[in-house]
């Protein structure tokens, strides 16, 4: 059999495979149908109000497994936008009845419950007929002597050639190219009304960006104040120092002349040491590598400058805006120095490339794994400094390792 040949059968046996499955969810969803029928009579009884809180909830559970069915069908991801629900039953309740996409399930529900059932037992009489009409045409001579029904009676080997074989064959047929149709229909049907509306997904974005712009502005209030603490507590008191010694020098100068030359001799020192700091500071704020030899020296300068050895893979690089190049960076210094303090790791892979509008940088080690967003780690403000570009962070971290950081930030100026 050919590639093409071995392709449309299993499209053929994934769409058969989804429509009978459908059938079982349909029986669920008349179940799920007379609950919330049941528990919405029984409300002015009070007992129907956490029945029916349940109840929808169930239904709704329902709905979302039907988002992954019809999702793997379909090769894409149906996405959910259901508000939080908490508190007692009457509040739940109250949520669920102001969430848009609570009645889209609740449509669904009702469309499912009529249709998907009498679809899979029409697929499933198909197959009957597909697989158990030939057996027909060389079984109705049987020594019973009796005509075999099969939709006419077969008693003749006219009938048993003119009858059997062409549904035989138009069963195979509509199985094969009407199956795949007929499964895609239902799940694009499931995915119209259970996937998001474009207000819901507008309503999700702005909440989104309203979350992530409070976290930039809360990290840039929290960067700014240690570098007011860094300038304070560190440059400012030795530049104090300084001008004190130099005011003490100034005194001093004709009356010791080389306790002055020693005051000054520690002032020049304090300076030093002041400038020393203010670059610290500066690099913290704005790496000058960054402008002087740009992202990629820059990454392969923290990949050279780890303890841990680093096995960089550096593509090309188109330059991306400031804000981006200084994202990047910044993830890439605080990846390798979560890898450094908690991971035990012996290797780093660092991954920077440019796919598209996207700059992508995936960091792996082979350390112990588990890795905790809420362990203070560095990793959620990893995940707000991209959040704050409209970039994404996915970390994976099983117990045992390895652990993978991959960002992904928008390079489009």
């Amino acid at each position: 059999m050919t590639t093409s040949g071995t392709g449309t059968i299993r499209r053929a046996g994934q769409a058969t495979a989804y429509l009978l499955r459908g059938g079982v969810t349909g029986v669920t969803a008349v179940g799920a149908l007379l609950l919330l029928v049941v528990a919405a009579a029984l409300c002015p009884v009070l007992i129907g109000v956490p029945l029916l809180a349940r109840a929808v909830r169930g239904g709704r559970s329902l709905a979302a497994g039907e988002r992954r069915r019809a999702g793997l069908l379909l090769g894409e991801v149906v996405p959910r936008h259901d508000l939080e629900s908490s508190g007692s039953s009457f509040a739940q309740l109250r949520t669920l009845t102001r969430d848009p996409a609570a009645w889209r399930d609740l449509a669904w529900l009702v469309l499912h419950a009529v249709t998907a059932a009498p679809l899979a037992v029409c697929w499933l009489a198909l197959w009957v007929c597909a697989v158990l009409a030939p057996f027909v045409t060389m079984l109705w001579w049987a020594p019973s002597g009796a005509p075999i029904d099969f939709f006419v009676p077969i008693d003749s080997w006219s009938r048993a050639s003119a009858v059997p074989l062409p549904v035989a064959a138009g069963s195979a047929a509509l199985l094969i190219v009407a199956g795949p149709v007929v499964a895609s229909a239902q799940a694009r049907v499931c995915r119209a009304l259970l996937a998001p509306s474009a207000r819901d997904r507008l309503t999700a974005r702005v909440e989104q960006l309203s979350s992530t712009r409070a976290a930039a502005l809360d990290a840039h209030a929290l960067e700014l104040r240690r570098i007011e603490r860094d300038l304070h507590d560190g440059i400012q008191a030795h530049l104090v120092a300084v001008a004190i010694k130099l005011g003490l020098a100034q005194r001093q100068r004709r009356a010791d002349p080389d306790a002055a030359d020693n005051l000054v001799e520690g002032a020049h020192a304090g300076v030093e040491h002041a400038l020393t700091t203010l670059r610290e500071v500066v690099r913290t704020i704005y790496p000058p590598i960054l402008a002087d030899r740009g992202l990629a020296e820059a990454v392969r300068t923290l990949a050279a400058e780890s303890p841990v050895p680093v096995r960089a893979s550096i593509g090309a690089l188109a330059r991306p805006p400031a804000a981006v190049e200084s994202a990047a960076y910044f993830v890439v210094a605080e990846a390798l120095t979560n890898v450094v303090k908690h991971s035990g790791a012996t290797e780093i892979t660092l991954s920077l490339d440019q796919g598209g509008d996207r700059l992508v940088v995936e960091v792996s080690d082979n350390g112990c794994g588990g890795a905790d967003p809420s362990a203070g780690t560095g990793l959620a403000g990893m995940t707000d400094r991209a959040a704050a570009l409209d970039g994404r962070m996915t970390l994976r971290s099983p117990a045992g390792g390895p652990t993978t950081v991959r960002v992904e930030l928008p390079c489009v100026s």
